[in-house]
């Protein structure tokens, strides 16, 4: 059986990603940071390295900073999937200059909950997990306690997909993925409903 947590194993980082893309609502590098902070921890993420072509006992560990991701392009680690398994994950910025804002995306990839028994196919042309979707909007709750944030979205490869201007604080009533939107100082999670 393969290791879902193995970060040599090429086939864990495979067939996109199953993301919590969170839209930071700033381009500021201490919001990016204490966003970043809190989802590490709100994840419970195990390590952060540089490389996830390496074992995590092959390479020494990196902070878990925007500068590490600024000079590794992702941060790596492991996580505790809610049906106990440990896969890799990953974390990626995508900055959005003078005008809009950053993204921070947690993702966990779909090889990797492939090898660890979770099944995606249920005739969709895309993954979903009704699991992997309350788990991603648990932690991203836990992230908004810590420090706001303008928007997340749940769901394969979301990051991107809408803004928070473009919702305007309303959650869509036909949703293909799931959304965090804040309302004020409180955080309402609509899960995909199609």
């Amino acid at each position: 059986m393969t290791n879902p947590a193995a970060f040599r194993d090429r086939t864990n980082w495979s067939d996109g990603y199953y993301e919590l893309a969170v839209e930071v609502g700033s381009t500021d590098d201490a919001r990016l940071q204490a966003v970043l902070s809190a989802l590490w921890s709100a994840a419970d993420v195990q390590g952060c390295f540089g490389y996830g072509d390496r074992e995590p006992d092959e390479q020494d560990p990196v902070s878990c900073t925007v500068d590490s991701l600024t000079e590794f392009g992702h941060l790596h680690g492991q996580v505790r999937l809610p049906t106990g398994h440990m896969v890799v994950c990953g974390c990626v910025a995508i900055r959005g200059g003078d005008e809009s804002s950053d993204w921070l995306d947690f993702y966990v990839p779909l090889g990797a909950l492939a090898h660890a028994g979770l099944a995606y196919w249920d005739g969709r042309p895309f993954f979903r997990s009704r699991m992997m979707d309350d788990w991603l909007a648990g932690v991203g709750a836990k992230v908004f306690e810590r420090t706001p944030f303008a928007l997340g979205v749940i769901g394969f490869e979301v990051s991107g997909c809408t803004s928070a201007s473009t919702l305007a604080g309303k959650l869509p009533q036909t949703r293909g993925i799931g959304y965090l939107v804040p309302q004020g100082d409180l955080l309402r999670y609509g899960a995909a409903n199609t």
